[in-house]
């Protein structure tokens, strides 16, 4: 990877259905050259794929909740997070260090949805021994962006 790849990944990270010609004039190379990297960017598993983000107020899903979870047994922890990461609300899930334990990220609707997916979901787990969830008031940023360098040394 090079400083005009990483150029490309910063074009392609603001807008990623931005057109390979828009990104060849903004960089001063050819868009056939252009796809080209992108298509090696893509091979070499720098760029994973590309999504839509949606509002997700128009799709039942304002509530944003964080779950800590605890297991009883911690070398459990990928199995519980493997299946927890099949819950489709359920948006991330991740292993925290120091307390044994995985937290989660879920949009629901409302309260109910959260409680039912809690209870019939989550806490039925055998493994799950503890359950904190924080509901989120407000959202001022959320975002999967990577922060890229200015220039690769």
């Amino acid at each position: 990877m090079d400083n005009t790849d990483l150029q490309i990944l910063k074009i392609l990270q603001k807008k990623a259905r931005v057109p390979n010609v828009e990104v060849a004039r903004k960089i001063g190379m050819a868009p056939s050259a252009v796809l080209e990297r992108i298509k090696k960017l893509e091979a070499q598993g720098v760029i994973e794929g590309y999504e839509v983000r949606l509002n997700p107020n128009m799709f039942n899903g304002s509530m944003i909740a964080f779950i800590q979870i605890k297991v009883t047994m911690p070398d459990q922890l990928i199995k519980t997070g493997e299946r927890l990461s099949k819950i489709e609300q359920i948006q991330e899930v991740h292993f925290l260090a120091g307390e044994d334990c995985l937290m989660v990220k879920l949009r629901v609707a409302d309260n109910l949805e959260l409680e039912t997916i809690l209870r019939t979901r989550i806490a039925n787990l055998d493994i799950v021994k503890e359950t904190k969830t924080f509901i989120a008031l407000s959202t001022f940023k959320e975002s999967a962006k990577i922060m890229l360098p200015e220039i690769l040394k």
